[in-house]
């Protein structure tokens, strides 16, 4: 009676491999080609995702109406704020997500790249806009507002004579109420980026000159969308030729088209004391006390102009940056600890948490509205509206990492299951 082998390979009837086939073992001399591996996967920066996981706290806390909280976010103190980080963070990410597709895959597979991002954000703004208009009638039902909040929010347009270009200016983005014009804007900078990624394999400096030109056209002839079909030129807040200019300075810093500023004392010393200067012309209780103050802010107004990103938003942006990147250490490497791990994670899930904390806005204004505004409930409002969002990113975050997509993970097996190999006889 012959015995069967528990392991039919280590057979010593087993049959060789015929040669030249691909199963990868040596036969003879001959060994099959291996596949090449893939390209190792990029490490995330965790510059990048921590700061971006601060803005979108930071936004939470600027769209909740009436948080007491927003008296403190970097904007009270410069004229720059966490949009300069936002879209100035999405330039860089745009430069990892997107650049190197173009370089290893081409033009095509890098434009369909683009489209299939610009077709993910446009869905995500069309759903949160629904989900926001649906969540404003309920909370107006729920506190017999009478329509408060819906006019408020400027969704009264909805169900008022203006409804049908207002319907049709939500599918067409010709329609942007206040708290909805970021993500139209982002759509606009994705269009722009494979033309600047085109035009820079000819020329850097002349891809930077028509960006700067575009950015002068914003602001001496308000070029800009309109966000308001059944009015005559109100253009969307953020205009997004005047914000190119610091997504795609974001851009250049990480494909490496502008090399990173020297670690220099002088200019350390430059950036902090402008920052600093600045604080008496943005900080509202020293300057609602002067007059004089008012004047130079007012004269000043086209230079720190928000929507069309005035020049010295962006000065003061890059100086806060270059502290900041200072501060962080090469690398990053001063940003550890459980708090960063969390922060980080809310970046590296940025729409998504976008998403959730304007949902949340708009959940926590009216709640403040009805409980009243005590230490108790703007810190329950704020730390839970947080804990929420570090919630959905790492649900997110394990969804996106597809775990029923893995192979199981193997189990060791007791003595008594283990196959028995039966001795020949």
């Amino acid at each position: 009676m012959t015995s069967v082998p528990s392991d039919p390979a280590k057979a010593s009837n087993a049959r060789p491999a015929p040669p030249g086939s691909k199963t990868g073992s040596k036969t003879g001399s001959q060994t099959a080609p291996e596949a090449p591996s893939p390209p190792a996967k990029r490490p995330r920066d965790v510059r990048l995702d921590f700061f971006r996981g601060v803005c979108l706290i930071i936004i939470f806390i600027a769209h909740t109406y009436g948080n007491p909280w927003a008296q403190y976010i970097p904007a009270r103190f410069g004229f720059s704020d966490a949009t300069e980080i936002f879209v100035f963070c999405s330039g860089m990410a745009s430069a990892i997500a997107f650049g190197a597709v173009f370089e290893r895959h081409g033009m095509l597979a890098g434009f369909g790249r683009v489209t299939y991002r610009i077709w993910q954000v446009y869905w995500a703004h069309i759903s949160l806009f629904i989900a926001a208009i649906c969540l404003t009638i309920l909370t107006d039902d729920f506190l017999a507002a009478n329509g408060g909040y819906l006019k408020g929010l400027q969704f009264h347009n909805l169900f008022n004579e203006n409804a049908q270009s207002a319907l049709a200016g939500l599918v067409l983005l010709t329609w942007v109420p206040p708290y909805f014009d970021i993500l139209p804007m982002y759509l606009v900078l994705l269009c722009m980026m494979p033309f600047v990624i085109l035009g820079a394999r000819y020329s850097k400096l002349a891809v930077a000159a028509v960006l700067v030109a575009i950015w002068l056209a914003a602001q001496v002839y308000s070029i800009s969308p309109y966000s308001v079909p059944w009015a005559t030129r109100v253009s969307w807040f953020f205009n997004p030729f005047g914000w190119q200019l610091i997504f795609f300075i974001g851009f250049a810093f990480m494909r490496g088209w502008i090399p990173a500023p020297p670690r220099d004392r002088r200019l350390i010393i430059a950036a902090a004391a402008y920052c600093i200067l600045v604080i008496p012309l943005a900080w509202e209780p020293l300057l609602l006390r002067s007059e004089t103050l008012m004047g130079i802010r007012e004269a000043m107004f086209p230079l720190i102009d928000k929507g069309k990103l005035g020049v010295l938003r962006i000065v003061h942006f890059l100086a806060l940056a270059y502290l900041a990147w200072i501060a962080v250490g090469e690398g990053g490497r001063y940003l550890k600890g459980p708090l960063v791990n969390v922060t980080r994670k809310i970046g590296q899930q940025s729409l998504g948490i976008f998403m959730t904390g304007i949902m949340l806005s708009f959940i926590a204004g009216p709640f403040l509205n009805v409980v009243g505004r005590t230490y108790l409930s703007v810190g329950l409002v704020n730390f839970g509206a947080i804990g929420i969002m570090i919630a959905v990113a790492y649900t997110v975050a394990w969804y996106k990492s597809a775990p029923w997509s893995k192979p199981p993970a193997t189990r060791p097996t007791s003595d008594a299951s283990q196959p028995r190999t039966v001795p020949a006889e």
